[in-house]
Parts: structure tokens; C-alpha cells; sequence
């Protein structure tokens, strides 16, 4: 086999890898990505600027809750704001990721955060807390994981006339159902299942005191505050 033939094997491989470890992500993004279609399109976004957002933007909870507000006429900087606070959790999962990937480059680093979303957050953390930091599996995973949400809210798009409510459907259920299941392959000692639950009730009790828009960035702190802090407790 020359060196062309062989690169193409790897390449396939390659594909096939990351098509397989995106598989439980899709499966998520697909229901969620076509209930954001349908609802943009109820909202009156025009199908191109429906998969533009998916496409610039690329945070399901900060599209379906700008969609929201375009539809209750609020003003672009009250959405734009808004958010704006809802993602800054991805500068918590980008300063994380960053230590893995000091040899990469400013480009590859930003092209890379660019499309890092909570559940490809997951995935990669599994994965280069097992020292597996192929820069090509990376792309790949990242690229397959944001054309299934493009295309899923295409699909929601186009469909969206003939779908009278999305409720009855329970489509929210979907991305909290991949959530656990990330969770599960994530959790592999009980210290990190204690961290989870303890995150799980601070971000409930957050959001009970009215926090909604800060409720995972402060969870998220807290969390991982009180994980170091039982790890070092437990070591001496």
C-alpha cells in the first residue's frame, strides 16, 4: 500500500472514529436542533437567518431563548445581552481546555473553543484526560457535532409549519436524557459522582433564588471549588 492509499485508510478511520464517539451527542442535538427550527420559524426568522444563527452562534440554550425573546419583540441588545451572560460558562470549558492544547496555536486553539459547546466540552475532557489529544479527531468530532445541529435546525425550519406546538412532544427532555448519559461515562469514582450531585443541587437552588441566567456559571465554580477541596481533604 503507497503513502496515498495508507493516508486514505487513516482518513476513513479517522471519520469513522469520530462519527462513532459523536453518535450519543447526535442523538440529542437532533430533537433539540429541530425543536429551535420549528419555534424560529414560528418566531418569524427567515430559514436562511435560522441556520445562520445556528452556524455563528452555535449554543442551543442561547438560540432558543434569543428565539424567545425575538418573538416577544424585545430589543436586540436586551437579547444580545442576554445572551451574551447565559454563555459565559464557555469561557470556564475554553480556560479548561486550553492546558491540553498549549501546542496548538492561537488559530487552532480559537477555531477550536469557536465550536466547543457543554456536550462537546464532555466528550473532550474524557478524552484528553486519557491522553488522547489527536488534533484531526478533534476537528472532526467538532465539525460533526455542529453539522448535525445546522442541519437539524434546517430540518425544524422547513418543517416548522406543519408542527402546531412542540411541547406535546417533550423534545426538552432529549438533551438532559445525553446529559446523564455523558455523565455516567464521565463519573468514574465516587468523588466525581459526590461533585456532580453537589453541582446538581447548587444550580437548583441557584435557580429557586432567581438566578436563572447565572445559575450554571456559579454552580460550576462552586462545584469544582468544593470537588478540589474534598480531594485535598481526603489526600492528607
Amino acid at each position: 500500500m503507497d503513502g496515498n492509499a495508507a493516508q486514505s485508510v487513516q482518513g476513513r478511520e479517522a471519520v469513522f472514529q469520530a462519527a462513532r464517539k459523536i453518535a450519543p451527542l447526535a442523538m440529542g442535538y437532533i430533537p433539540v436542533g429541530m425543536a429551535f427550527g420549528v419555534l424560529a420559524q414560528k418566531a418569524g426568522l427567515s430559514l436562511v437567518n435560522t441556520v445562520l444563527m445556528s452556524v455563528l452562534v452555535y449554543a442551543g440554550s442561547a438560540q432558543l431563548i434569543a428565539v424567545g425573546m425575538f418573538a416577544a419583540g424585545m430589543p436586540p441588545l436586551s437579547i444580545v445581552l442576554t445572551t451574551f451572560v447565559v454563555n459565559l460558562r464557555h469561557l470556564l470549558m475554553s480556560a479548561a481546555m486550553t492546558p491540553h492544547l498549549r501546542k496548538w496555536g492561537p488559530f487552532r486553539m480559537a477555531a477550536f473553543c469557536y465550536e466547543l459547546t457543554d456536550e462537546t466540552f464532555a466528550l473532550h475532557s474524557m478524552r484528553f484526560g486519557r491522553g488522547d489529544r489527536d488534533m484531526r479527531q478533534t476537528f472532526l468530532i467538532n465539525a460533526m457535532a455542529q453539522t448535525v445541529w445546522v442541519l437539524s435546525s434546517w430540518a425544524g425550519a422547513l418543517a416548522g409549519s406543519g408542527v402546531p406546538d412542540v411541547e406535546p412532544l417533550a423534545l426538552d427532555y432529549a438533551l438532559p436524557a445525553m446529559f446523564i448519559g455523558l455523565l455516567a461515562m464521565q463519573a468514574e469514582n465516587g468523588l466525581k459522582w459526590l461533585t456532580a450531585g453537589f453541582t446538581g443541587l447548587v444550580a437548583i437552588a441557584l435557580v429557586q433564588a432567581g438566578l436563572d441566567q447565572w445559575s450554571v456559571i456559579m454552580a460550576t465554580v462552586i462545584g469544582a471549588t468544593f470537588g478540589a477541596g474534598v480531594e485535598t481533604w481526603t489526600r492528607k
